[in-house]
């Protein structure tokens, strides 16, 4: 019988401060656990990946359980930024570097398909979640950065991808950003995560999923089934188990190419909307420290950045005042029309890669059961992603490219190197 502790893994604060998403939507109702259950499928955590997953599931006809501890959604997800990206935390060209040219542009066109792919979905069940298609802007503040840039967008002009190369003269007439070039990408989008996984729960529960409010302590997989103990005196007997637990430790060795880290974030009031930027796309500043900015709908401006290893929380929350002016500083010095009063602050912890993509798939040594964690800058986008890989590998589908996700894919040749001007550009508030 193989065993994962789920008893010794921690939410440990994963999240401080009040982040800007609404809470107007109707917050999905968890029951208690009041006997044993028996389903085909089981998901840990119902936050956005939990509830992309307990939607596809539940709308194949299978029998579905998402179990969490918490209010869904007020995890790791409340504390995303909900850019949706498909620009992943590695350029292409570190990519290719990592494992060739065919491969990584296989890895960015399934990211680019998986913002369209929510997106489409969003759209078609009409959850109200302030979803927005957006361009991104990819800046960069020095010559040798604007180098580095010339080859990505070559690069991506190879591989098909709608990226568009702006020199500073070009950037400046635009956009009025004083930098010395950017990447200018169709095909993201914004949303209001906490209200896209409530709109995907209520989905999963109108196709007969059930919504439990309790602590999973154990998992036990044998004979091709997986039991899970619980913190009452009742057990989950299900087909298959999906760990969904966002930036919990969920109770597994985790990959040496993993490691978890800090962000910190930052909502404005609300500005003037003549100050705000053209098309007001998704901004990336790729220096040291990064910034990145987006608007919500109410006309705020959303900052992040000024990452580090900081993994206590309480440490991680003494920085937040710290954080937050910095954040400020530099959105003044992008955008100097940018009213900086702060509305809300947060910060959280998050798992990141040192190739910069996500570890989905099979639990080694632990049959009929997968995880999905990792996430970095591309939370969302990767958890759409998550959905359909561990959506097919449960009905009994497999493709060759699912390995470059898996848990336990050789990364040996990764190594952390420096981005376009110093820095990977990675947070889990994405």
């Amino acid at each position: 019988m193989a065993e994962i502790d789920l008893a010794e893994s921690s939410q440990n604060r994963l999240k401080s401060g009040a982040s800007a998403w609404s809470h107007a939507g109707t917050k999905p109702a968890y029951q208690p656990l009041q006997d044993n259950l028996k389903v085909d499928a089981m998901i840990i955590g119902g936050g956005i990946t939990g509830a992309l997953i307990g939607q596809l599931l539940s709308e194949r006809g299978l029998s579905v359980v998402i179990v969490d501890r918490q209010t869904p959604g007020l995890g790791s997800t409340g504390a995303s930024t909900a850019m949706l990206q498909w620009e992943t935390d590695r350029t292409l060209g570190e990519l290719e570097h990592f494992y060739g040219f065919d491969r990584a542009v296989g890895i960015y066109r399934r990211s680019a398909a998986s913002v369209a792919g929510l997106s489409k979905l969003i759209v078609a069940n009409r959850i109200a979640c302030n979803l927005l298609p957006r361009q991104s802007l990819l800046l960069t503040s020095n010559q040798e950065g604007a180098g580095d840039l010339l080859r990505e967008v070559e690069l991506r002009r190879r591989a098909g991808l709608p990226s568009r190369y702006l020199e500073h003269c070009d950037l400046f007439t635009e956009f009025e950003l004083d930098r010395d070039a950017a990447i200018l990408s169709r095909g993201s989008a914004e949303a209001d995560p906490l209200l896209l996984t409530w709109g995907l729960l209520d989905i999963a529960v109108k196709h007969g999923a059930r919504l439990i409010g309790a602590s999973v302590t154990r998992l036990h997989s044998e004979g091709g089934s997986v039991s899970a103990e619980t913190d009452g005196s009742f057990v989950i007997d299900a087909k298959t188990a999906v760990l969904a637990t966002g930036y919990v430790m969920p109770g597994i060795e985790m990959p040496k190419l993993h490691r978890t880290t800090s962000s910190w974030a930052l909502a404005t009031v609300p500005q003037d909307p003549a100050a705000l930027w053209r098309d007001q796309v998704l901004i990336w500043e790729d220096s040291h420290p990064y910034l990145y900015m987006r608007t919500t709908t109410d006309g705020r401006i959303i900052a992040g950045g000024e990452d580090d290893d900081t993994i206590d929380p309480a440490a991680r929350d003494a920085k937040l005042a710290e954080k937050v002016m910095a954040i400020r500083e530099k959105m003044k010095r992008l955008w100097s029309r940018a009213d900086t009063r702060v509305a809300t602050a947060w910060c959280g912890t998050f798992g990141e890669t040192s190739d910069g993509l996500p570890l989905i798939g099979p639990v080694p040594s632990m049959p009929q059961v997968y995880a999905a964690c990792g996430y970095g800058g591309n939370g969302i986008t990767f958890s759409y992603l998550a959905a359909q890989v561990i959506g097919a590998m449960i009905g009994g589908g497999y493709r060759d490219w699912f390995d470059d996700f898996a848990l336990d894919r050789d990364a040996a040749g990764v190594t952390r190197r420096s981005r376009v001007s110093g820095e990977p550009r990675q947070t889990a508030l994405n």
